[in-house]
C-alpha cells in the first residue's frame, strides 16, 4: 500500500506501530531525505490483502502527526513518470 502525508518525523516503527492494529505488517519502506534522513512524506506498507483492506478503511483520512494520512493500493500498472521508450 501506498502511505501518503506522513509527517517528517515519522519513523517505520512509529508506522508500523499505527498499521500493525490492523494485522501482522509484513515490511516498511518510508522515503527520507538522502541529506536530512528525515521522511519525504510517503512510504510504502506490505499486509496481507483482508488486513490490508481494514487498514485503508481504518487509517484513509486519519490524522497522523498533524496531517490527514492517504492509504491506497499501490497502482503498479500506472508509470513511474519519466520518459517511455519507443
Amino acid at each position: 500500500m501506498f502511505v501518503g502525508n506522513l509527517p517528517t518525523d515519522a519513523t517505520e516503527e512509529s508506522v508500523k506501530e499505527l498499521f500493525s492494529e490492523f494485522g501482522t505488517v509484513r515490511s516498511i519502506k518510508i522515503a527520507s531525505d538522502i541529506f536530512s534522513g528525515k521522511c519525504r512524506g510517503f512510504g510504502f506498507v506490505e499486509m496481507e490483502g483482508h488486513e490490508a483492506r481494514a487498514a485503508m478503511a481504518g487509517l484513509n483520512g486519519k490524522t497522523f502527526g498533524g496531517k490527514s494520512l492517504r492509504v491506497r493500493y499501490e497502482d503498479e500498472t500506472k508509470s513511474r513518470g519519466g520518459r517511455r521508450r519507443r
